[in-house]
C-alpha cells in the first residue's frame, strides 16, 4: 500500500522499522541514496533482508534530468531526443527508443534495483515538470515511442509503469510546486493526452502512475483522488487491469486533500492500489495512517524484477556496449 522513501546510503534502525510495517510494500530510492552501484546494490539487498515480505525497489531512471543513478551509468538522453531523430527515420528512432528501455532497465537491475518509473507518456508541451522528458507534442508519435519503450523494458525483465495518467503535459504548472488544472473537455483529452496511454495499455504496460492535476470538467477532484478517472475510465473504458501508483503525496498540488491521512485515504478511496511517500519525514504518520485499512501489498509482487540480473552478466552481454554507444550519439 506504501512505497516509503529513505534518508541517506544506508539504513537506520528507525527505517528498518518501517520496513517490518505490515503496510510497507517497497522503497523508491532518489539520488540521495545513491553513492556507487556497489553501495545501492548493498542498499537493496539490506531492504529485502530487514523486511519479513517482498519488497518492490523503485527508482526514477528516465534519462536526462530525471537519472537519480549516474556514476558509473550510462548517461542517458531524456526522451525529447527522439523527436527529431523521428523525423527523419521514424523506424531508426523506435528502435534506438527501445534500445534506450532495454539498456536502463539492464543497468537498473543490475544494480538489484526492481523498477524505474517509466516510461513518461505525457505530451511534450511546454509543461515545467515534464519538459524535455517528454517524447514529442504529437499525440500519434508518443504512442508510436510508448509501444517500443515497453517492449524494451519487457525484454530486460522489467515491468513498464505508464506516468502521468491521464496526462500531465498539457499544463504549464509544475505540481511539486503548484496547483495544476486543466480546464480541456473529456472528448478533447481522449483524443490527445489519452491516446499514448492506450497504446501502452495495449503493449501490455504493468503499472500506470497518476497526475495531481485536476481536470474540471471531468472531475473536480485532481486525477489521483477521482475514481471517475481510475475506476470509471482507466480501469472499466481503457480495461487496465494492472497495479495503479499515485505521485508522490509530498507534492504541493496534493496537499487539497489535506493531511498526510486525507491525502493517503484520497488516493486509496479512489482506486490507487500504492501510495508513494517519498519524503523519509512523511512516512511514520503515513505507515500510522493506514492501520485500520485492509493491507494488499501482495498486488505488486508482479512488479518485482524477473530472473536473476548483474553487472557481471550484463558487461557480458554484446548488447550492451553497442546500446552504449549508439545512444550517446543523443546525449
Amino acid at each position: 500500500m506504501l512505497i516509503i522513501g529513505l534518508a541517506g546510503t544506508e539504513l537506520t534502525a528507525r527505517e528498518r522499522d518501517w520496513l517490518r510495517h505490515d503496510a510497507c510494500a517497497g522503497v523508491i530510492l532518489f539520488a540521495r541514496n545513491f553513492a556507487s552501484k556497489a553501495q545501492v546494490a548493498e542498499l537493496s539487498q539490506a531492504i529485502r533482508e530487514a523486511a519479513p515480505r517482498p519488497q518492490l525497489v523503485c527508482v526514477d531512471q528516465e534519462g536526462g534530468r530525471v537519472q537519480r543513478f549516474r556514476d558509473g551509468y550510462t548517461a542517458f538522453p531524456p526522451l525529447e531526443k527522439f523527436d527529431a531523430l523521428y523525423r527523419n527515420d521514424a523506424g531508426a528512432a523506435l528502435r534506438l527508443a527501445e534500445e534506450h528501455a532495454w539498456l536502463m532497465a539492464s543497468e537498473v537491475r543490475a544494480t538489484g534495483v526492481d523498477l524505474s518509473f517509466a516510461p513518461v507518456v505525457d505530451l511534450g508541451r511546454g509543461n515545467r515538470a515534464i519538459g524535455d522528458r517528454a517524447f514529442s507534442a504529437d499525440p500519434a508519435v508518443v504512442a508510436e515511442f510508448t509501444r517500443a519503450y515497453v517492449r524494451g523494458m519487457h525484454s530486460a525483465g522489467m515491468a513498464a509503469t505508464l506516468k502521468h495518467f491521464p496526462g500531465h503535459g498539457s499544463v504549464l504548472e509544475d505540481t511539486h510546486y503548484d496547483t495544476a488544472v486543466d480546464d480541456r473537455s473529456l472528448q478533447q483529452i481522449r483524443a490527445q493526452d489519452l491516446v499514448p496511454f492506450a497504446a501502452g495499455i495495449d503493449a501490455k504496460a504493468d503499472a500506470v502512475m497518476m497526475a495531481h492535476v485536476v481536470y474540471p470538467q471531468v472531475d473536480p477532484e485532481p486525477a489521483g483522488y477521482s475514481r471517475r478517472w481510475i475506476e470509471d475510465i482507466l480501469r472499466r473504458e481503457m480495461a487496465f487491469r494492472g497495479v495503479v501508483f499515485s505521485d508522490d503525496i509530498g507534492m504541493a498540488a496534493a496537499f487539497s486533500a489535506g493531511g498526510v491521512k486525507a491525502r493517503i485515504d484520497a488516493h486509496l478511496d479512489a482506486g490507487c492500489d500504492v501510495v508513494l511517500v517519498c519524503h523519509p519525514d512523511l512516512v511514520e504518520e503515513s505507515l500510522a495512517a493506514v492501520e485500520d485499512r485492509k493491507l494488499n501489498t501482495a498486488a505488486l509482487v508482479g512488479l518485482i524484477g524477473r530472473g536473476p540480473m548483474g553487472w557481471d552478466g550484463l558487461l557480458a552481454d554484446a548488447r550492451y556496449g553497442a546500446a552504449q554507444q549508439r545512444l550517446g550519439h543523443l546525449a
